[in-house]
């Protein structure tokens, strides 16, 4: 099972096309500035695009 999951990332987001988006500019801002929102023990995944990812369901990323 892939966390998180996808029914409920796009509850936050409006669709597939802008969760990919975001989570993409993410992951490779966390790629090259080495920062992160949340403490390193916390997250599930350990790469940045599930990181990306598990940010935006915890409202970490706002998205306009």
């Amino acid at each position: 099972m892939i966390y998180p999951a996808i029914d409920k990332l796009l509850t936050k987001v409006g669709s597939k096309y802008l969760l990919v988006r975001v989570a993409a500019r993410r992951s490779k801002d966390m790629l090259e500035t080495k920062h992160y929102q949340m403490e390193q023990e916390k997250y599930k995944c350990k790469k940045n695009i599930g990181r990306a990812l598990e940010e935006v369901m915890e409202d970490l990323i706002h998205i306009k």
